[in-house]
């Protein structure tokens, strides 16, 4: 039994059961962090996703994660993504509301990264992107990201069961010819980053970092 989450926050169908932290010294931003797949098992204390915004604490940014619909306590019930970007939005108007000076990062795992990719991409309150483990050969349609212009960031394995490295290679040249795109591929590492957490949080640290810049 995971551990309840320790908010709740508005959403347009009831609530999302929600984690949120500060970092331990200056708060640099804030992140959005959205789980795998619900009927998979995907929730907001999935290994991957607590490593991502692990890393997100460590360059400085208030980091929330949540359950989509459906999952602990979060009310209503799955909705094969279309609810489910209805809950990144809410996520967003959360944090945008409780911190509104602060730059968003969006980062995802799996399914979450396929829809938050797409929320953020377009949603001017998101400033940079994080795709972690793509699943480009089990979503056929990420070609919408051939119209982004903000900082991507792709974490990804090279035996990735859900994403082959040629694929993702082919969607990051696309990209890369509309805005600054960066990708890192591990060895031995499948999709969800077994031995690999920690390089994996490490990463996502150091490529945010550079992005916020040095501190004043």
């Amino acid at each position: 039994m995971y551990p309840k989450g320790n908010l709740l926050i508005p959403a347009s169908h009831g609530e999302l059961e929600a984690i949120i932290k500060k970092p331990k010294g200056e708060i640099r931003g804030v992140a959005l962090v959205c789980h795998p797949h619900p009927l998979g098992g995907g929730t907001m204390h999935n290994k991957v996703v607590y490593r991502a915004a692990s890393g997100l604490n460590d360059a400085g940014l208030v980091t929330l994660r949540f359950n989509f619909r459906g999952v602990g306590s979060s009310t209503a019930e799955h909705d094969d993504g279309d609810g489910e970007r209805e809950d990144v939005n809410d996520a967003l108007d959360y944090l945008s509301s409780n911190f509104p000076d602060q730059e968003i990062t969006l980062a995802g795992f799996s399914f979450g990264s396929r829809v938050g990719t797409e929320v953020g991409m377009s949603d001017p309150r998101v400033v940079r992107l994080i795709s972690i483990g793509t699943p480009v050969d089990k979503y056929t349609d990420y070609d919408f990201l051939e119209r982004l212009q903000k900082p991507i960031f792709f974490v990804h394995g090279d035996k990735d069961e859900f994403g082959s490295v040629e694929s993702l290679g082919v969607l990051v040249s696309k990209i890369s010819l509309v805005t600054d795109t960066e990708s890192v591929v591990f060895e031995n590492c499948g999709h969800f980053f077994d031995d690999h957490l920690m390089e994996l949080r490490m990463a996502i640290s150091d490529w945010t970092e550079r992005q916020i810049g040095a501190p004043d």
